[in-house]
């Protein structure tokens, strides 16, 4: 049995083609499309963006500067002293707070002479606008924190409305990326002194 198929005209066969091409690079587009909106929207979901609002943290942080923050960071880890964290105002839990970690559950907390305290040893503070013109004592209690702004005397902060509960934790802030010519990864370990 012999089997023949008829022969489609040139043209047909070359507009066929040209369809098939034309699906072919829109259906490419689509799906890169939809790859990039997934990637963003996962890299979104544990890496938020978030914008400085207030001089409360300068001179690290300008208002306007935008951050990168690491959700998964206490999942995976433990927060340390230094770190300049994004969380829920305990006062407001609808607004986000940025100041650096100063105490830890169980810490003692002493602000005098312009020194900040931790468990009775004065930290080094290079990263501060000027020294604080407060003073108290504090012991931060299981599951909370103690944050102060850098810009000590200008900040909304646990000196003045207490401790930041440990689910008001967003994350750890790691890195400003806008504008692009102050693009830095905050790291900033706290530096202890000898007991005073």
């Amino acid at each position: 049995m012999n089997n023949t198929y008829p022969e489609q005209p040139i043209d047909q066969v070359e507009t066929t083609e040209k369809k098939s091409k034309w699906r072919s690079f829109f259906l490419e587009i689509f799906q890169t499309l939809f790859l990039a909106l997934i990637f963003y929207f996962i890299i979104d979901s544990f890496f938020p963006r978030v914008r400085v609002e207030n001089i409360s943290m300068k001179p690290t942080l300008q208002p306007g500067e935008l951050l990168l923050v690491n959700k998964l960071a206490y999942t995976i880890g433990n927060p340390r002293h230094g770190d300049v964290i994004v969380f829920h105002y305990p006062g407001n839990p609808e607004e986000d707070y940025i100041k650096r970690l100063i105490g830890l559950p169980g810490d003692e907390i002493r602000i005098e002479g312009g020194l900040v305290y931790i468990n009775g040893q004065s930290l080094e503070e290079p990263y501060i606008s000027a020294p604080p013109s407060y003073r108290g004592n504090w012991e931060v209690p299981l599951d909370s924190f103690f944050v102060l702004g850098d810009n000590r005397n200008q900040s909304s902060d646990s000196h003045s409305w207490g401790f930041v509960p440990k689910e008001n934790v967003v994350g750890k802030a790691l890195i400003v990326y806008w504008p692009i010519d102050q693009i830095k990864i905050l790291t900033h370990p706290l530096v202890v002194n000898a007991a005073h």
